[in-house]
């Protein structure tokens, strides 16, 4: 069967290798022609805002490439991904530069029997008589029986074919700074096997740690204070750094070094969006959408990855057993997207609205469910709801799987119980820091 993967990204590259080493032909198509020679911090990948900003490689993805690709993971420990371990023994993350996790994903997909790389922009989907017949690259059609659409969220190629995405702009957006330890076991202040996250009042800030002693510091805000976006400036985002005790630790010029320029990122969308048409068929037959193209969430929780590769991982599993008849794959696909994937939409929405409005000004609204954050922050005070929460945030079990511990939590909130605020200014504090800085003026 030729088939095309549309998009050369993590998923694309995944689902194409995967392919590949079950023989099939695979073209994979990109506008971006892959990585110069040398440096990640010079390649400039077209169409992905975010690919310098810090990724969070949940154990999902290591159980992937574990399982379908232990190559590709070994190749990525040669590069210097470290696992970050969890409580069970089982890897909680990979520490790993999105730049590094793609270079590595397209060297294998570069000298994979049955792969071929081609650089250019996909006009459209061909069709006739209602199936797919192949794809159009600069005018030029490529002949196809099945098109993987791995291509983004905003990728334009399938409007008019597939249902509108349901889904709305999450409310936040953020800017992150990559620095480089002098000494890679020399690390900052930690709260977490990845790194520090610290809650604030009016916003969150955070230190990943990647591969080769390389971190990235993010701030994440609601957008509405204009001041803040002179963070993008690289004097100011420093500066606002030095605001945050255990942050100002992990920038201290005898620790760390910066690498890169502050890197603002916005327009981030909870979204979702189906197979199937409004009678429940496949929108076009020989078209199958997976990873971003189906799903995103905001970047708060760092689920994006890991929620596309899951979906990998079930599509190639599904047509292997569904061989030829990709109308019946579409639909279990769908189907297992409903089932696995979307409560992970539905989940961010409810919680990222309450999330703004909480940042807002307002308080813990008891007359309403109470969202996923906040119940998980309730584990710190009743330990007994650790297990419950622990499987959720570790996204070994669905959101759902909270319902268990609502009602103890409402309780805790009940009593006047808040989830502590880390040391450092309120947003609005901030707000005048930054606004100070020369760069801001």
């Amino acid at each position: 069967m030729r088939t095309v993967v549309a998009g050369a990204g993590p998923t694309g590259l995944v689902m194409a290798l995967g392919l590949a080493r079950r023989g099939r032909q695979v073209i994979v198509i990109d506008r971006d022609p892959g990585p110069p020679p040398g440096r990640d911090d010079v390649w400039h990948r077209k169409g992905v805002m975010q690919f310098q900003h810090a990724h969070t490689f949940r154990r999902q993805v290591v159980d992937v490439l574990s399982v379908e690709m232990p190559d590709v993971l070994d190749s990525l420990g040669a590069a210097g991904a470290q696992l970050a371990g969890g409580g069970d023994g089982r890897p909680l993350a990979m520490l790993c530069r999105r730049a590094i996790f793609e270079r590595v994903l397209r060297a294998h997909a570069a000298t994979q029997p049955g792969v071929t790389l081609q650089y250019g922009h996909i006009d459209r989907v061909e069709q006739d008589r209602g199936r797919v017949v192949g794809i159009s690259v600069d005018g030029v059609t490529v002949p196809s029986d099945l098109v993987i659409d791995a291509s983004g969220r905003s990728s334009r190629f399938t409007d008019g074919i597939r249902p509108r995405a349901e889904g709305e702009d999450c409310g936040a957006v953020y800017v992150t700074r990559q620095y480089r330890l002098h000494n890679p076991a020399d690390v900052g202040p930690m709260n977490s096997p990845i790194g520090l996250s610290l809650s604030l009042s009016g916003y969150l800030a955070i230190a990943f740690l990647h591969d080769n002693g390389a971190f990235s510091i993010t701030f994440t805000h609601d957008g509405t204070d204009k001041a803040l976006r002179m963070m993008r400036h690289a004097d100011v985002f420093d500066d606002a750094v030095r605001t945050i005790p255990q942050l100002s630790e992990w920038i201290d010029p005898a620790r760390a070094q910066a690498v890169s320029r502050a890197l603002p990122g916005g327009r981030l969308y909870n979204s979702y969006r189906g197979q199937l048409d409004a009678a429940g068929r496949p929108a076009l037959p020989g078209l199958i959408s997976v990873g971003d193209a189906v799903c995103t969430t905001t970047p708060l929780a760092g689920r994006g990855i890991a929620l596309a590769l899951m979906q990998a991982r079930e599509l190639l599993g599904i047509l292997d057993s569904q061989g030829t008849d990709i109308i019946s794959a579409t639909t279990q696909f769908d189907s297992w997207c409903v089932d696995h994937i979307r409560p992970w939409f539905d989940d961010h929405r409810y919680t990222d609205a309450d999330r703004m409005r909480r940042w807002a000004g307002g308080d813990v609204d008891l007359g309403r469910r109470l969202p996923s954050d906040l119940i998980v922050a309730t584990a710190a005070v009743d330990h007994r709801l650790a297990d419950v929460v622990g499987d959720y945030a570790t996204m070994d079990a669905l959101p759902d799987s909270l319902t268990g511990a609502h009602d103890r939590a409402r309780e805790i909130y009940t009593s006047g119980w808040r989830p502590p605020v880390a040391e450092g200014p309120s947003r609005a504090e901030l707000s005048e820091v930054v606004s100070r800085t020369p760069a801001a003026a």
